[in-house]
């Protein structure tokens, strides 16, 4: 049966929405961080959502993930993340090879300072949001609706966004061929390549002295490191690190 709205069916309002969203450039978008999520999902990932603002989008992009309606398709592992300190519930749910994915606005500052640790932790993190956008590489994939209305939160375009990325992601998994990524290959005891990199790491432990080495988290699991260069650091600092130093601080702590 087919049920009229305002004169269409809802097919065709879901059609006419869709086309909407497209036609702004996020059909490469969802195609690449469905992709992204799939592979994630492959390897044994678990997605945490988050919606500090919007809380009922956490639930439902989970409860998408979670319910494997199609007959046949996989129930893939998603959690809603609601405290009221989403960071810190983050922190220790959150493993290195995980998904993060926030529905809000560019300027919620539990979401910037998420996003911005994801890289620390090892996670592929997704930002959906409408209005302005936020600032270039906040996050692994952005999906975004140009709309500077503060209801658009609220309207299907939202649902359909997540709907579609969650449908996405399973049409990857009928092509196994696509859910391996390639990894550079490193030979000898130090990789040439690997050993030139700048990581982000969060602080677990400062040092215990003007000689001691702090214990952080990277996205490969915790190490100890050299913070002299940087001065004291406290638990929760983002630092740069490379060849076992921490050559910079990332922001402020949170």
């Amino acid at each position: 049966m087919t049920v009229r709205v305002a004169g269409r069916s809802t097919t065709d309002a879901t059609a006419g929405i869709a086309a909407d969203i497209l036609d702004h450039g996020l059909a490469e978008g969802l195609a690449a961080a469905s992709l992204s999520i799939a592979r994630r999902f492959s390897a044994g990932a678990t997605m945490w959502c988050v919606a500090p603002q919007w809380e009922p989008h956490a639930h439902h992009v989970a409860v998408e993930f979670v319910h494997p309606v199609i007959v046949g398709k996989r129930a893939l592992p998603a959690v809603a993340l609601t405290a009221h300190d989403v960071v810190a519930q983050a922190r220790v749910s959150v493993r290195p090879g995980d998904i993060v994915i926030a529905i809000a606005a560019a300027d919620d500052p539990a979401v910037l300072d998420l996003m911005r640790r994801t890289v620390a932790w090892g996670a592929l993190s997704t930002w959906i949001g409408s209005g302005d956008r936020p600032p270039p590489g906040a996050a692994d994939h952005v999906l975004w609706i140009d709309d500077a209305n503060p209801l658009a939160p609220a309207t299907g375009r939202f649902v359909l966004m997540y709907h579609l990325l969650w449908e996405l992601t399973h049409v990857c998994f009928e092509h196994p061929g696509l859910l391996s990524e390639d990894v550079a290959d490193c030979e000898g005891d130090v990789c040439i390549t690997c050993s030139d990199e700048g990581r982000q790491a969060e602080v677990i432990l400062a040092a215990d002295g003007p000689l001691g080495t702090a214990l952080v988290r990277t996205a490969t699991g915790e190490e100890r490191i050299d913070t002299t260069l940087v001065g004291p650091v406290a638990p929760r600092d983002l630092l740069l690190v490379h060849a076992g130093s921490a050559l910079a601080r990332i922001g402020d702590a949170s």
